[in-house]
């Protein structure tokens, strides 16, 4: 894929990211409590990671803050199972940290991804 006329900044990026992870505090708070239970709201937001980008290619933070996460290669949807990856290493935090040049952190350079301005 050729780069992107418009990389999106970090902070669009990370806007998205925590509208994602409060809608993940508010579903994982109807089966536990996430003050006293870490692991629901990540295992929430891994499924809703895998089910959005997989299908739709944004999750909703991405969606209102106006994102795309594609496919490097062709610029499609990656699928359900790279999204699932994506978003188990997003999880894990640090490969979010790591970027090349195109802004594609170790997550999305596992999964073959890119985020991008639409």
């Amino acid at each position: 894929m050729t780069e992107p006329a418009e990389l999106p900044t970090l902070a669009k990026r990370f806007g998205a990211l925590i509208i994602d992870w409060v809608l993940c505090l508010l579903v994982s708070n109807l089966f536990s409590d996430p003050l006293r239970d870490g692991w629901p709201p990540v295992l929430v937001l891994i499924l809703e990671y895998g089910f959005f980008i997989g299908l739709f290619a944004q999750t909703p933070g991405m969606a209102i803050v106006r994102l795309k996460c594609v496919s490097f290669k062709d610029g499609g949807r990656i699928g359900i199972p790279r999204a699932l990856l994506r978003g188990l290493l997003l999880a894990l935090v640090v490969p979010a940290l790591i970027m090349d040049a195109h802004r594609r952190g170790l997550h999305d350079r596992a999964a073959g991804s890119i985020v991008v301005n639409p």
